[in-house]
């Protein structure tokens, strides 16, 4: 597997197999702690090679600096099945979260797994507010 796309952003949706991604970022500012942040999305967009096909477990664990879960692990199946005799297939996957809780400012991350294995992360800061008090 090859990931093409992994990043958090405002919003994503796949449209006939195109990935489309509005604001992405890796920092989050907050007035003050716990903070909300009200919603966005994880985007990602995988290449399976041919030998690669059947059935997988996509894994995605948000923790704190400290390796503490944000939010319960997100665990999808994933079935790889090839047309034709195309050699590669592009996989899109979008997961859209609401009310996002940050008990501190700190650096955050999304881990992606595939059966288990750890492919990728993708960090995120959350920091304190120029100007704002907690």
């Amino acid at each position: 597997m090859n990931i093409q796309v992994a990043v958090v952003c405002d919003a994503a949706a796949d449209y006939g197999g195109k990935l489309n991604i509005l604001g992405a970022f890796d920092t989050i500012f907050a007035a003050s702690f716990p903070a909300t942040h009200p919603q966005c999305a994880i985007a990602l967009r995988l290449v399976f090679q041919r030998i690669e096909e059947g059935s997988h477990k996509l894994r995605l664990n948000f923790v704190n600096e400290d390796g503490r879960f944000v939010l319960p692990s997100i665990e999808i199946p994933v079935e790889v099945v090839f047309p034709g005799d195309v050699s590669d297939l592009v996989r899109n996957f979008i997961f859209n979260i609401q009310q996002l809780k940050f008990d501190q400012p700190g650096q955050y991350a999304i881990d992606l797994a595939l059966d288990g294995r750890q492919e990728a992360s993708i960090l995120i800061r959350v920091q304190q507010q120029q100007g704002a008090s907690t």
